[in-house]
C-alpha cells in the first residue's frame, strides 16, 4: 500500500514539470502559419528591376501657346460724294385759252326729262289677322254629305253598354273635318274614342266657310 501511493505521488511531479518536445512542436507549428501568412500577404508581381527602372520615361504635358490676337479691322472708307449732273432748262408750255361757251339751244318739243314723273301710288293697306273661326253653330246633322258610321266597340257590345257621345267638330269652307274631340261624354272611355275616329271620316257638305259644331254619336243595342 505505501509503495503505490509513492509512486502516483512520483507521477504527479513528473506532470508538474515542463515538456519541452511539446513546446518545441507547438512552437514550429506557429512560425509554419506564421511563414504561410507573411507569404500570403506579399505582393504577386516581383518588384521592378534596375533595367525596367531605367526604360521608364516621363513625359510631362505642355500646354500650347494662345492664339495670336486678330488682326485690327481695316478703316472704314469716306462716304461717297454724288454729284448731280445738272438737268437741261424745259422749254416753256404756252396755254391756249377754252373756246368760248355757245348759247344754249332752246327748242318747244319738250324731252322725255322733262316729263313729269306721274304720282306715286297710294299704300296698300295692312293685312288684317285672318278670322278666327266662329262659334259652334250647334248641330250639324243636317249638314253632313257623309254621316259617320261607327263601329261598336266588341268590349261594350259583349258588356250591353250603351250611351251618346257629344263630338265637337271643326271643319272648313270645302267641308272637311280639321279637327274633332269629346265635348260630353258617354261614360266609358271605348264608346267615346269609337265616336270622334267615325267623326273624322265624316265630311260636311262645302260652301258653308270655316266654322265648329257638333254631332251626336248614340250607341244602341
Amino acid at each position: 500500500m505505501t509503495e503505490t501511493t509513492a509512486r502516483y505521488e512520483y507521477q504527479e511531479d513528473r506532470d508538474d514539470g515542463l515538456n519541452w518536445a511539446r513546446i518545441a512542436g507547438i512552437s514550429a507549428a506557429i512560425a509554419v502559419h506564421v511563414a504561410a501568412l507573411m507569404l500570403l500577404m506579399a505582393p504577386v508581381s516581383p518588384p521592378p528591376s534596375a533595367s525596367e527602372q531605367e526604360d521608364r520615361v516621363d513625359v510631362q504635358f505642355i500646354e500650347p501657346p494662345p492664339p495670336p490676337p486678330p488682326p485690327p479691322p481695316p478703316p472704314k472708307e469716306p462716304p461717297k460724294q454724288i454729284k448731280l449732273a445738272p438737268q437741261p432748262p424745259q422749254p416753256q408750255r404756252t396755254v391756249t385759252p377754252p373756246p368760248p361757251e355757245q348759247p344754249p339751244i332752246v327748242t318747244d318739243t319738250p324731252r322725255a326729262v322733262d316729263v313729269q314723273a306721274p304720282p306715286p301710288s297710294p299704300p296698300s293697306p295692312p293685312t288684317q289677322p285672318p278670322a278666327r273661326p266662329a262659334p259652334p253653330s250647334g248641330d250639324l246633322s243636317a249638314s253632313m254629305c257623309t254621316r259617320p258610321s261607327p263601329q261598336y266597340p266588341r268590349e261594350a257590345m259583349r258588356s250591353g253598354i250603351t250611351g251618346t257621345v257629344k263630338v265637337l267638330v271643326q271643319f272648313n269652307n270645302s267641308g272637311a273635318i280639321t279637327n274633332a274631340s269629346v265635348s260630353r261624354g258617354s261614360g266609358n272611355r271605348d264608346l267615346d274614342r269609337a265616336a270622334v275616329t267615325a267623326v273624322k271620316r265624316a265630311r260636311l257638305c262645302p260652301g258653308s266657310g270655316d266654322g265648329s259644331g257638333f254631332i251626336d254619336i248614340n250607341f244602341t243595342l
